[in-house]
């Protein structure tokens, strides 16, 4: 469904070229200060106008629809609102016969028996990420004493690559590497909602997410335990490799929380793909019109940070109610 969590719960809504996208939040306590300006950093950073973006140039700018009284939530539902303005519809037509491979568009089709909306991918776009980011904003305001931050992991080739990749219509994946500090220990529920559990349920939300892996991750595999396992070094659990990412057993240990996230390549390319003409039911050749990113995973890293704020905050709740954790900073 289109809603995730259990006392910090996030609702999502809207398409591509809707009149616009936004989320709701419930469960968010009374007495966050919270105005529209809070959302810019993180807005602006997932925002298009770098090399790489999207030439689709949109506001972004959040309108508090609910919740909020005087600068402060009020307890009930919070609901924030982003316009659709630079849209060009126009651009997908040819797309409700002719699916782009590696898209949603074949899939969306045949589970909704045509009614979905074409345009932009409609409620499958990347477009919803920037509620999903602005929900992040709100539960990181609500975890003062944790700090989340994500980035993209460049190589000394990348800027090569990426240039070659726009020059000949192609598109580029690449890793997004996150590290989250101040968690305290034992956060987690056993044994369905441990901490690598909801946020991989999270992160996976993010569309062209292909892999998420905790501290070594897969590399694990190729060890022995006795270079796998991490040596705690004193009785308040710090240890002196992170192999685990700060998890064991699937709560929190007291170390810093690490997990790298594999951005997969935007599907939406300029070069000619291989279709099918779902009138005909014949092969087709696509030649995609429009403005696409040529690397997704340059704005992906305030999402993931979103979407692992709204994934701890919803765990911290659990663990002894938000109302209790914001008040330890509330004036």
């Amino acid at each position: 469904m289109n809603s995730f969590g259990r006392l910090f719960r996030v609702s999502l809504y809207g398409e591509s070229h809707g009149s616009g996208v936004g989320v709701v939040v419930d469960g968010c306590p009374a007495g966050l200060p919270l105005r529209e300006e809070d959302f810019e950093a993180d807005l602006a950073r997932r925002r298009s106008g770098a090399k790489g973006t999207t030439t689709r140039r949109e506001a972004d700018a959040p309108r508090i629809v609910s919740g909020v009284f005087e600068g402060r939530t009020t307890g009930a539902p919070l609901c924030l609102h982003f316009e659709n303005g630079d849209v060009r519809s126009g651009d997908y037509e040819a797309l409700r016969h002719t699916p782009r491979p590696g898209h949603a568009d074949l899939v969306a089709r045949q589970k909704f028996a045509g009614f979905n909306d074409p345009r932009g991918g409609g409620h499958f776009s990347g477009r919803l990420t920037v509620a999903l980011t602005a929900a992040g904003v709100v539960a990181k305001k609500l975890m003062p004493n944790i700090t989340i931050h994500a980035e993209l992991k460049r190589d000394e080739d990348f800027d090569t690559r990426l240039e070659a990749a726009i020059r000949e219509g192609d598109s580029l994946g690449g890793l997004v590497e996150c590290w989250v500090t101040g968690l305290p220990t034992g956060l987690g529920e056993p044994f369905f909602d441990s901490v690598e559990s909801v946020l991989s349920h999270l992160i996976f939300a993010i569309p062209a997410v292909k892999g998420v892996e905790f501290g070594a991750g897969f590399a694990v595999a190729q060890m022995r335990g006795s270079q796998c396992n991490d040596a705690i070094l004193d009785a308040q659990g710090t240890t002196r490799t992170q192999h685990a990412g700060g998890l064991h057993g699937g709560l929190s240990d007291g170390n810093p929380l690490t997990l790298r996230v594999a951005v997969k390549p935007t599907s939406s390319i300029a070069r000619p793909q291989d279709t099918v003409d779902l009138r005909t039911g014949q092969p087709a050749r696509l030649e995609l019109k429009g403005r696409h990113d040529a690397c997704i995973a340059l704005r992906i890293p305030p999402v993931l940070e979103g979407a692992v704020a709204l994934g701890l905050v919803d765990l911290l709740a659990q663990n002894g109610g938000l109302g209790q954790i914001w008040g330890q900073a509330a004036p």
